[in-house]
């Protein structure tokens, strides 16, 4: 603080505010805050269309985390991946529509955003069994509301385990990993 305000505060009487500490951390998925232009602002990286499921899954990063993502090296803090699923759309057969490139046709606004962001010192506190570095998940409705019953680490556990079983190499991350580290 400069030293006239100090001094002005002092004269008043009064005493400059310590900075608050942030709260402690706590495992789960209520740490993850999905930012409100996350659709204007993050980047489309991948889309995959699921045949079984008849959705279209297309993957967004955060700007920041795009730029300083290193290929081989683990994501940086700060990257957020959003994972929305799309319902394709369909015929009167029930058969999903396709584009000139053979790709599912969808509905503009997705039903469901699952979301993987890594913070530092995130994760500590799962077991081993489940703990994904650094990561925490967390799962939200189209206007951005958590979706109901998925506010819980142990909510979360399907992600966990999925993403342990099969990326523990990458990051814990799909296609954003393969994104980075794909040769250009």
């Amino acid at each position: 603080m400069r030293p006239a305000i100090v001094l002005a505060l002092l004269i008043a009487g009064a005493t400059p505010a310590p900075a608050q500490a942030p709260p402690p951390y706590t495992p789960g998925p209520l740490n993850i805050t999905m930012p409100a232009d996350w659709a204007t602002r993050f980047l489309n990286y991948s889309s995959i269309d699921n045949e079984q499921r008849k959705i279209v899954r297309r993957f967004y990063v955060n700007p920041e985390a795009l730029a300083a993502a290193t290929p081989g090296a683990p994501l940086p803090s700060g990257t957020m991946i959003v994972m929305a699923d799309h319902r394709a759309r369909l015929d009167a057969q029930g058969n999903p529509l396709r584009d000139l490139r053979g790709r599912f046709m969808y509905e503009p606004t997705p039903f469901l955003l699952s979301v993987q962001e890594k913070r530092d010192g995130w994760g500590e506190g799962y077991p081993a069994d489940i703990r994904n570095g650094n990561w925490e998940y967390a799962r939200f409705n189209p206007d951005l509301s958590r979706q109901a019953g998925m506010d819980t680490a142990g909510s979360m556990r399907p992600c966990f385990t999925c993403h342990l079983g099969v990326r523990p190499q990458q990051d814990f991350a799909f296609d954003f990993w393969d994104y980075v580290n794909r040769p250009r």
